[in-house]
């Protein structure tokens, strides 16, 4: 399949899984992950009417953001040191990867450098792996005011990563868990959080079943990387 059709497969996918969680179409987002793949095929992304993508590495998308479309808006997805947090700033409209208070911290002051109230979402570990970054559920419950009283800051949801199992339905257990840990911070919070970032190319409908608002897909819409020089 060519790019339009995989995208009209996806909806297609996506329709049917907000179906089934008697949910609208419009409730859930798709960020087409771009992790080396060339302005190009963002461009072609961009023609096909998407608007939303991300990448998981700050130096890449750098060298990448200038020479694609103007109307891609981007988000941060992978891991982010501190030291690299004046680029997101500059170059990513969210950044949804925010795993700790003292990175949020970092954030915070970059942003009001360069005044800008940026969104974020925070980044949970639910399945506790050590091999992963993210906020432990309990240490975010507690850190959870602090975050939200950064003022250059405009905290928007959760994201997760969940640990690979090799059947999508595995995985329901820890996207359940993230909804859940999304309204326990909403209720110490009152007030809503809009976005749920979580669920892959293998796993999407679960994830929208369990109430993701943003789905990161690569593999399925892009087809395999490209393998890094």
């Amino acid at each position: 399949m060519d790019l339009a059709e995989r995208l009209t497969d996806l909806r297609q996918r996506m329709r049917a899984a907000c179906a089934r969680a008697g949910r609208s179409l419009d409730s859930v987002q798709l960020l087409a992950v771009t992790k080396m793949h060339p302005p190009e095929t963002v461009d072609a992304a961009v023609a096909l009417g998407l608007t939303l993508f991300g990448e998981n590495r700050v130096q890449e998308a750098k060298a990448k953001i200038p020479l694609c479309s103007s109307r891609a808006t981007w988000h941060m997805i992978g891991h982010l040191q501190s030291n690299k947090a004046r680029d997101a700033v500059e170059w990513f409209s969210m950044v949804e990867g925010v795993d700790s208070l003292r990175l949020a911290q970092e954030l915070d002051k970059r942003a009001g450098q360069a005044d800008k109230v940026l969104p974020v979402l925070l980044e949970v570990n639910v399945g506790a792996e050590a091999s992963k970054s993210g906020f432990n559920p309990d240490i975010l419950l507690a850190e959870l005011e602090p975050l939200a009283a950064l003022p250059n800051l405009r905290i928007q949801g959760l994201m997760t990563v969940p640990p690979w199992k090799p059947q999508p339905e595995q995985v329901r257990p820890f996207f359940r868990a993230a909804r859940e840990l999304k309204e326990r911070c909403e209720a110490r919070l009152g007030e809503p959080l809009p976005h749920l970032s979580m669920g892959m190319s293998g796993d999407f409908e679960v994830a929208i079943e369990e109430g993701a608002t943003l789905i990161r897909i690569g593999t399925a819409l892009f087809g395999e990387r490209r393998q890094a020089p």
